[in-house]
């Protein structure tokens, strides 16, 4: 049975959107997804499913969480398969200099149309640094993301596609939590 990590988006922030994760694991449960298990407050779930079509599962979750909570948070899927590779390859895995819990991958809900990704490189996004590839967003934070100046709206309206973003650290750590129950 495939493992699937939910990433959802924009939850828990600021006292915002709440979301207690053994409520989110219950809930997943009762979708008939096996084993579900939560990694801190952010709305981060893995878990076994037989779905097949995960924009179908996205939907059903989000749907789930509206009916029990009141807000629609929107839910990214990836498989153990596709995280992996997203990991491997990351675009800055060849610098030394950089801090890992200031890499942030946003991980998108569609890849960037070709029209997208030409706007997107037109971006001074400096100090920072965006590269993208594929399904994610790879964004480095020299300075840290509290300050930042960096243009998530214009981006957004460029994308046209909604995504969440979770720190490299995050990242590898739902991606081992993933491999031990696919294990």
């Amino acid at each position: 049975m495939p493992v699937v990590i939910c990433l959802l988006r924009g939850v828990n922030l600021g006292g915002h959107s709440k979301i207690k994760m053994d409520m989110l694991r219950t809930l997943c449960e009762s979708l008939g997804l096996e084993n579900p298990q939560t990694y801190i407050q952010s709305g981060n779930v893995v878990f076994k499913t037989k779905q097949r079509n995960l924009k179908q599962l996205a939907g059903k979750i989000e749907e789930a969480i509206e009916g029990k909570v009141g807000f629609r948070p929107d839910v990214i899927l990836r498989t153990v398969a596709e995280l992996a590779e997203t990991l491997a390859k990351n675009p800055f895995a060849k610098r030394r200099d950089l801090n890992p819990s200031k890499l942030l991958i946003t991980f998108l809900a569609e890849a960037p149309s070709t029209l997208a990704l030409k706007e997107l490189a037109k971006i001074e996004a400096g100090p920072e640094e965006m590269k993208v590839h594929g399904r994610e967003i790879f964004v480095y934070f020299p300075d840290g993301m509290g300050r930042s100046k960096f243009p998530w709206t214009r981006i957004g309206k460029i994308l046209g596609s909604t995504g969440t973003g979770r720190n490299w650290n995050t990242a590898n750590k739902l991606l081992e939590m993933a491999e031990q129950l696919e294990g």
